[in-house]
């Protein structure tokens, strides 16, 4: 485990900065377009009355370098919760130092302590860099499964808004 990186949690005057973590991932992905979040939409689903979500930064000397954001999420097949993986990034200047490891033995560990069955999480398929670091840690890439997203016009149909 790599001693120069820790992990904190977000707090409340950090939605800022997780807003920038979100579009530096959404750059990388070459989906910024997409990114309609906002600091007041975050600090609700992060910090309101029902949190939806965690956050977590890596950090290299108390700066930090990387996030997480996640979730539980639950398996019927296993009868228990799980952690979901929705975002993590680590800036490109950080890379190559043991963030990203650093970041999903945290995870990992968390899962266990909360009696999680699972940790998963979805990866771009042209991400090759990204496939070959998981598969390396022994993540098994469900290659049968496709992600169904309804979202928008879509959703509001799907819910007889329309």
């Amino acid at each position: 485990m790599n001693r120069s990186v820790s992990v904190r949690a977000a707090a409340e005057d950090d939605v800022a900065l997780v807003l920038s973590f979100i579009r530096e991932l959404a750059e990388f992905e070459h989906l910024a377009h997409e990114v309609v979040a906002t600091e007041s939409r975050l600090r609700q689903a992060l910090f309101g009355a029902r949190p939806f979500a965690e956050v977590v930064f890596a950090c290299i000397e108390g700066e930090p370098v990387g996030f997480a954001l996640y979730f539980h999420s639950f398996s019927t097949f296993l009868g228990r919760p799980g952690l979901y993986l929705e975002d993590l990034f680590v800036r490109p200047a950080a890379r190559g130092r043991g963030v990203g490891r650093y970041l999903l033995n945290w995870l990992a560990r968390v899962a266990l302590e909360r009696g999680c069955g699972r940790l998963e999480w979805a990866v771009l398929d042209w991400n090759e860099a990204a496939i070959g670091f998981y598969r390396k840690l022994g993540a098994e890439l469900k290659e049968e499964w496709k992600t169904c997203r309804v979202a928008g016009a879509a959703l509001e149909a799907l819910a007889g808004r329309d």
